[in-house]
C-alpha cells in the first residue's frame, strides 16, 4: 500500500474544520502550541493554538460532547490535527537532541530513547491524519479536570488506561471518557489514556503538512 507523506495532497485542508466554529462547547489548551510539552517548546508547524479535524472526527466528537454534557461533564482537548512536520521535530528530538529538559514532567522513569519503542510517540501519528484527539474532560460546575491518575502526557506506565495502580475513582474517571469515545466512534490505545482515534476514518494512508493554522483554513 502506498502511503501519502509529503506531496500536494497532503496540503490541502478541504476534508478539515476548525474544533472550535463545529463544537464550540469544548475547551481547548493545545499544549503543542506552548512551551509545556514533553520537548519544552512551540512543535514545528503548530502557528495557532487552536484544534483541527477531519469533519468526520469533529462530527464524532460533537457526539461525543452531546453525551458527556448530559453527565454534567464537558472535553477538554489538548490536541488534534498534527501536522507531519511536528511529528519529525518529534523524531529528531528523540534521534539526535541531547536535551532532557522536561524529562522530570514528562518522563521521570524512561530514557527518552525508550519513547519510540514503548508506543508513547509515533514515527508517524495518527493525529497527522487528522483522526486523532488527545482530551481529559472538566466537571462542568466546578470547571475542574476530573481525576484521571496521571496528567496528559506523562509517559509512564501508569497512564495506561487499564492500569489499576490508581484510585477506583480515576480508573473510573478514565472508563467514563473511554466509553463514550467508544460509543461515539472513537477507539482508544493501550497506553494513553487520553488519546482516541477515529475507527472510520476518511484518509487512512495520508499524513498531511498543512499548519495548525485557522487562517489557513479559511482562506
Amino acid at each position: 500500500m502506498k502511503v501519502d507523506y509529503i506531496n500536494d495532497r497532503t496540503m490541502d485542508s478541504s476534508g478539515f474544520v476548525i474544533l472550535a466554529d463545529y463544537v464550540p462547547q469544548i475547551v481547548q489548551e493545545i499544549r503543542y502550541y506552548s512551551c509545556y510539552n514533553f520537548i519544552g517548546e512551540r512543535i514545528d508547524g503548530y502557528e495557532e493554538p487552536c484544534a483541527l479535524l477531519t469533519i468526520e472526527a469533529a462530527r464524532a466528537l460533537k457526539s461525543a460532547t452531546a453525551e458527556f454534557q448530559v453527565l454534567g461533564l464537558v472535553p477538554k482537548v489538548f490536541d488534534a490535527y498534527r501536522p507531519a512536520s511536528a511529528v519529525r521535530r518529534f523524531v529528531l528530538w528523540g534521534i539526535e537532541d541531547q536535551d532532557i529538559r522536561m524529562k522530570p514532567y514528562f518522563y521521570p522513569e524512561l530514557e527518552k530513547e525508550t519513547l519510540f519503542e514503548r508506543g508513547y510517540i509515533a514515527s508517524k501519528s495518527s493525529h497527522s491524519r487528522g483522526c486523532a484527539v488527545d482530551l481529559t474532560l472538566l466537571d462542568m460546575k466546578t470547571g475542574k479536570e476530573l481525576d484521571m491518575g496521571s496528567p496528559f502526557d506523562l509517559f509512564s506506565p501508569i497512564s495506561h488506561p487499564d492500569c489499576r495502580d490508581i484510585t477506583d475513582e480515576q480508573y473510573e474517571n478514565r472508563m467514563t471518557l473511554q466509553r463514550v469515545m467508544v460509543r461515539s466512534g472513537f477507539k482508544p490505545i493501550n497506553c494513553e489514556w487520553w488519546h482516541f482515534s477515529l475507527e472510520n476514518e476518511p484518509y487512512p494512508d495520508t499524513y498531511f503538512s498543512f499548519p495548525v493554522s485557522s487562517q489557513y483554513l479559511r482562506r
